[in-house]
């Protein structure tokens, strides 16, 4: 009797490609070259160099915008209740609270309800990963360009906690500024122009985060309140977000958990 050969067991594990994409060869990608223009011609310019900042946050911007489909979801926040917790929150530890790091612990709650949002893509494309902690990016205007802070593990940070290190981050990214370990880890970023104006605008998600919550000035607006009118104080967000990832109803539902969480400010200082 003849001894069959045995072939050796095989791993039927598929095997993902973990290889990025390259980008398509497709005429609407090849776009024209930049315009060279003497703009001398027509009056007295002033040729200012960008910093070393602005060079590295441009070519991320410009990439992350076209590499990404871009959506903006614009709603609203009522925050009427937030002004006085964070006040008397302020007064009671001793510590200069802003609004923002109410955002910070609303973002961490919508980010719990809607996981999609706290994930991202791998360099290929081919696996969405779950991220099991909670980086919060701040987006801070230095006068050497755009810096992101990132507020490393802010589901376990008190309110208190983290307005100081806010505070701290800000102070160093306008001075001195950020090491890079400072600024990596994010998993989702707020860019808040409250403190200048604005209704609406579309920030640029920060790759491999996908998605980015853009804040406005809050503004009074009347509301019907049981039957009644009565003045509220309202925020405006505009939620970017990977339409790869992310459809229209997650951000319809996240901003809805994100705005609940705001209008009770006590269960976040808890």
């Amino acid at each position: 009797m003849v001894a069959m050969r045995r072939e050796p067991l095989r791993d039927q594990t598929p095997v993902t490609d973990q290889t990025p994409p390259k980008t398509p060869d497709h005429p609407l990608l090849k776009l024209p070259p930049w315009p060279h223009v003497d703009f001398a011609q027509w009056g007295p310019v002033d040729a200012q160099p960008l910093s070393r900042i602005q060079k590295l946050v441009a070519a991320a911007m410009a990439r992350n915008w076209v590499s990404i489909p871009h959506v903006t979801h614009n709603d609203e926040a009522d925050i009427s209740a937030l002004t006085p917790a964070r006040r008397a929150l302020s007064q009671a530890s001793g510590v200069k609270i802003t609004p923002l790091p109410y955002l910070v612990k609303a973002a961490v709650v919508a980010l719990k309800a809607q996981p999609k949002f706290n994930a991202s893509l791998d360099a290929a494309g081919n696996n969405l990963v779950y991220k099991q902690y909670y980086n919060i990016g701040i987006a801070v205007d230095t006068p050497a360009g755009l810096l992101v802070p990132v507020i490393h593990n802010a589901d376990s940070k008190s309110i208190p906690e983290i307005a100081t290190e806010l505070a701290e981050l800000s102070e160093m990214a306008r001075t001195k500024g950020l090491p890079m370990d400072r600024m990596s880890g994010g998993c989702f970023s707020i860019s808040s122009l409250g403190s200048i104006g604005g209704t609406s605008f579309t920030p640029i998600i920060n790759a491999p985060e996908v998605a980015i919550l853009g804040v406005s000035k809050s503004y009074e607006k009347p509301v019907r309140v049981d039957g009644e009118l009565a003045w509220r104080d309202m925020l405006p967000l505009s939620l970017s977000y990977d339409h790869r990832v992310i459809n229209g109803a997650d951000a319809a539902r996240f901003c809805v958990d994100f705005a609940s969480a705001l209008s009770q400010p006590e269960q976040l200082s808890d």
